[in-house]
C-alpha cells in the first residue's frame, strides 16, 4: 500500500458515481479495511439514494427494502458524504473528479432496456417493463406516463423476476397494494384497471426460465388469481430432463408449474397465463396502436456450447391484447467521458478495472461495480461480493497510483456552479416527510415523485 495514500496524513479520496446497492457495497468494503483511511463521496442524479431498492424493487416486497438500513449506517459515517441532485456530465464532469479523487467508482447500473427487434414494436401500447416499474415505484422520470389499463389482456415478454413483478402488480388486488409504498398515481390507475389476464411469454422451456422459486410461488398465493399452465409445456425433452436433475431451483420451479397445471381454472376473476417455448414475432395494430401479438411456437435445440436454445417451428398463433411489456434484458447507457461497450451495454473492464475500448489498456484509478460492470444479472445481494472484488483491485492498485492534485472540496465547486446538492441529512428530511405521510395511511411511506417537490420539502426543512 502507498506510503501516503490511505493514511491519516493523506486519506484516500474516493468518488462513487451512483448511490444504489453496488455503490454502497463498494463503500462498505472500503470502510471495512482496518489499515485504510479513506473519504468517500457519493454522487447521484436524483435527490433520493438507494437506486433500484427504491425505484426497482416491487412495492409489495417491503422486506427486501430493509437492506437500506445497512446503507443508512454507512452514509451516516463521518467519512462518507452524499451529494444528491447532482447530474454527472452537467453539474460535475469527469475531469472534475479526476483532479480531486484518487479513485473513481462507477455504480451507474443498467438504466435502459433491450428491444425485441420485431415489427410493430414501436406501436402505442408496446413499451419496456422497466418504464412500467419506474412508473409504479414513483421514479420522477416516469411519474407522468399513462398506460392503457383499459384493456382486458396484457402480454409480458420474458420470465425473469422483473417480468414476474410487473405481471403480479397488474393482477394484484389494489387493496393489497394500498398497504405498500406504491406511487399514489399508480395506485389510482390500478384501482380503475380493466386488466383481467396477463399472458407471460417465455421463449425457452420451464427448465430454462430465469425466475426464482419465491417469485413463482407468490403467483399461486395471489387472492382472486388463477395461474394457468399448459401441461404440454411441461413435457420436457431429454436434455432438459437431464439438466433438471442438476438444478434444484429448476426442479422446484417445474414442480410448482405442474401444481398450477393440475389446478387449472377455479373461476377466479383474474388470471396469469404462463406460456413457454413461445416468441413474439410481430406486434399487430391499427391506427398506430397495438391490438394483438403474433407468436411463434419454439422448440429447443442444443447449441455448440451445450446450452438449449429456442428455434422457431413455423407454427403461429395470435393473441389479442391492449398492451405488451417487454422484459428481455437491460443495458447501461454511456456517460460523458467514460468508456462504454455498446455491444454489451457495460463499462468495459477487467475484474472491475475500467479499460479503454480502443486499446484495452486499464484506465488508472477508475473502477466499476454492479450491472455497469457485469451486465444485468443477479439480485441485490449479488452486488456485495461483486463490489468486494472490485475493491480488492482498488487496494492492489494503491501503491502505483499518484495522489489527486486538486485539494479543493467538490462542495465548493458545486456551489459555484449553482447546483443545489442534497446532503444525506437533507435526504433524511424528505425521508421523514414520506414516512409521516405513510404512517397516517398505515403504509411504509408515501413517495414524493417529483424532484421540484422533493427539493421544496428539503429546503423548507433545512
Amino acid at each position: 500500500m502507498s506510503a501516503h495514500l490511505g493514511t491519516a496524513e493523506r486519506p484516500l479520496r474516493v468518488a462513487i458515481v451512483g448511490a444504489g446497492p453496488a455503490g454502497f457495497y463498494a463503500a462498505e468494503a472500503l470502510l471495512k479495511q482496518k489499515d485504510l483511511v479513506c473519504r468517500i463521496d457519493f454522487f447521484n442524479r436524483l435527490p433520493t439514494p438507494y437506486g433500484l431498492v427504491r425505484e426497482g424493487v416491487a412495492p409489495d416486497h417491503q422486506s427486501i427494502k430493509a437492506v437500506t438500513r445497512v446503507y443508512d449506517k454507512l452514509a451516516a459515517g463521518t467519512n462518507v458524504r452524499y451529494f444528491g441532485n447532482v447530474t454527472f456530465g452537467r453539474d460535475l464532469h469527469h475531469a472534475d473528479l479526476k483532479a480531486r479523487y484518487d479513485q473513481i467508482v462507477y455504480a451507474v447500473g443498467a438504466q435502459s432496456d433491450r428491444q425485441m427487434g420485431i415489427a410493430g414494436e414501436d406501436l402505442a401500447g408496446s413499451m419496456p417493463a422497466t418504464v412500467f416499474v419506474g412508473w409504479y415505484n414513483g421514479h420522477p422520470d416516469y411519474c407522468d406516463l399513462a398506460f392503457p389499463l383499459d384493456c382486458e389482456r396484457v402480454i409480458v415478454v420474458g420470465n425473469g423476476n422483473v417480468a414476474m413483478d410487473v405481471t403480479r402488480i397488474l393482477v394484484c388486488d389494489p387493496a393489497e397494494l394500498a398497504k405498500s409504498d406504491i406511487a399514489d398515481h399508480a395506485l389510482a390507475a390500478l384501482r380503475g384497471s380493466k386488466v383481467r389476464e396477463v399472458v407471460m411469454l417465455g421463449r425457452r422451456g420451464p427448465v430454462q426460465a430465469a425466475f426464482t422459486n419465491p417469485e413463482l410461488k407468490e403467483f399461486g398465493e395471489l387472492a382472486g388469481v388463477d395461474v394457468l399452465v399448459d401441461p404440454a409445456d411441461l413435457d420436457l425433452d431429454a436434455q432438459s430432463e437431464a439438466s433438471l436433475a442438476e438444478d434444484k431451483t429448476a426442479q422446484k420451479n417445474v414442480a410448482l408449474l405442474r401444481t398450477y397445471a393440475a389446478r387449472g381454472e377455479t373461476g377466479a376473476p383474474r388470471r396469469i397465463v404462463m406460456r413457454f417455448l413461445a416468441s413474439p414475432v410481430e406486434v399487430l395494430g391499427a391506427e398506430g396502436k397495438m391490438t394483438a401479438v403474433k407468436v411463434e411456437r419454439n422448440q429447443l435445440v442444443a447449441a455448440a456450447d451445450g446450452t438449449m436454445r429456442p428455434k422457431g417451428t413455423g407454427v403461429y398463433d395470435t393473441i389479442e391484447a391492449g398492451m405488451i411489456l417487454r422484459s428481455v434484458g437491460y443495458k447501461g447507457v454511456p456517460i460523458p467521458d467514460v468508456p462504454y461497450d455498446s455491444a454489451k451495454g457495460t463499462i468495459p473492464n477487467v475484474a472491475g478495472r475500467v479499460t479503454s475500448p480502443e486499446s484495452n489498456a486499464v484506465v488508472a484509478g477508475e473502477y466499476v461495480v454492479g450491472w455497469a460492470k457485469r451486465g444485468p444479472s443477479g439480485v441485490i445481494g449479488t452486488n456485495k461480493p461483486d463490489a468486494a472484488a472490485t475493491v480488492a483491485m482498488m487496494l492492489a492498485d494503491l501503491p502505483h497510483l499518484p495522489a489527486a492534485s486538486n485539494a479543493e472540496d467538490v462542495a465548493t465547486l458545486l456551489a459555484e456552479r449553482g447546483a443545489d446538492a442534497v446532503s444525506y441529512a437533507d435526504w433524511k428530511i424528505l425521508d421523514a416527510h414520506e414516512a409521516a405521510l405513510g404512517a397516517a395511511q398505515g403504509r411504509p411511506r408515501v413517495k414524493v415523485t417529483r424532484v421540484d417537490e422533493m427539493m421544496a420539502i428539503i429546503r423548507q426543512g433545512r
